[in-house]
């Protein structure tokens, strides 16, 4: 067996699950999870009857490039979404459909990390708390993850100055998410200049994972994106630049794997050799769907709505017992507890038959610090009233604590 796979670490929706394992439930509530980012809206209908209009392809073997009427369709919405010049983007060179943004996000690191260039190994530089696939990509890769803590003093996104010297001489790749999985911030534009500098003085690739750029809370602003702060800068080749999007998030298309990694001419071409092998192509009528889905911003606009009335309702719900804020942007509440993570998840999960994901399972102790030691993620991917109502459960379970003590 490959050696790196004895240092995967088990996957936070594992760790929950030997968790819970021996709790018994002791409501008779309807369950409801809170866990997973997987949206509950209505999928557009319009890429539903165009897949289904599709089917009759099934025979057909995919491109692993994609057609290029999808890899039309991606770059023309980046450059509306982001005010690229029409045409900056080039749909032949710059993107490359993916089956969902969590395998290509994968194995970018597989393509671009050289774990035969120095006796130590290369760095992999994560964002902590984090998307999981990330670390197992860089171990995978042969590389070493180096965590750099988010919390509140540096408003959840990664300190770049604390990053030593012999550390960026050894970096080869860099995970920024893009609003932050789990907290919802957003980088500023100064912080994606400031690692284009590092990228060229360094020599390492920007992955920006986007999934969640599409669900923010002010229409007029939106959160930045990399290839536009690059854009902004004069550096519309893109160079060491990648970003990863879905329609997951975006459309509540999570079943259909659909998404794009698009920038750097060079990486993209070493990416589609890799992925020649690795034979991941999207079907054919998922590309079709995929078209409607990237050339219709209306559903995307009512989605928005529909996390916003969420969002404002059940927040101050929660702000009755625990330190909690509307972020920047995503569908996930970043809830700071009044009690352990763990014994939080158990006992609601007991008293109250909710499930939440204990916000240490996604960071990692550097330093004998966890910056997701007593947080939880709350994702707001249910009805309106099946969010509020999971919001009063939260209470109900840390007001009956706090009252035994």
């Amino acid at each position: 067996m490959n050696p790196y796979l004895n240092k995967l670490h088990a996957y936070p929706f594992t760790k929950l699950a030997a968790l819970l394992a021996n709790i018994d439930v002791q409501s008779n509530n309807d369950a409801i999870a809170m866990t997973i980012g997987e949206p509950q809206h209505a999928p557009p209908k319009s890429a539903v009857d165009a897949l289904v209009a599709e089917l009759s392809g099934l025979n057909k073997y995919p491109s692993t490039q994609g057609g290029l009427p999808l890899r039309e369709s991606i770059a023309a919405w980046l450059c509306r979404r982001y005010q690229l010049p029409l045409g900056l983007v080039d749909p032949v060179t710059m993107v490359l459909p993916v089956v969902g943004s969590r395998e290509a996000l994968f194995a970018i690191a597989q393509t671009v990390v050289d774990s035969s260039a120095s006796v130590e190994p290369p760095l992999v530089i994560i964002p902590s708390p984090f998307y999981q696939i990330y670390e197992g990509a860089a171990i995978m890769a042969g590389a070493e993850p180096l965590y750099l803590p988010c919390d509140g003093s540096n408003d959840y996104v990664p300190d770049l100055d604390s990053v030593t010297e012999a550390q960026w001489q050894r970096c080869q790749l860099m995970y920024i998410c893009n609003p932050s999985n789990p907290t919802g911030a957003v980088p500023t534009r100064e912080f994606y200049q400031r690692l284009l500098e590092l990228a060229d003085r360094y020599n390492f690739v920007i992955a920006s994972d986007e999934c969640y750029s599409e669900i923010y809370f002010d229409e007029l602003s939106p959160p930045p994106g990399l290839l536009e702060v690059c854009h902004d800068t004069g550096r519309d080749d893109f160079s060491r630049c990648l970003v990863f999007n879905s329609l997951s998030k975006r459309s509540n298309l999570a079943g259909m794997r659909s998404g794009f990694v698009a920038g750097c001419q060079a990486t993209i071409k070493a990416f589609m050799l890799y992925r020649t092998y690795h034979g991941s192509a999207m079907p054919n009528h998922h590309q079709a769907a995929s078209i409607v889905a990237w050339n219709d911003e209306s559903h995307v606009q009512d989605n928005r709505v529909l996390y916003r009335e969420k969002m404002q309702a059940v927040v101050p719900i929660l702000q009755q017992v625990m330190s909690v804020e509307i972020p920047a942007a995503g569908f996930c509440l970043w809830a700071k507890l009044p009690i352990d993570d763990e014994r939080f998840a158990q006992t609601l999960y007991a008293e109250q038959h909710v499930k939440v994901l204990p916000g240490q399972y996604l960071a990692r102790t550097v330093n004998d610090y966890n910056p997701g030691v007593g947080y939880s993620r709350l994702a707001l991917v249910h009805s309106l009233d099946v969010c509020i109502e999971a919001a009063e459960r939260i209470v109900a379970c840390l007001s009956e604590i706090n009252r035994v003590g």
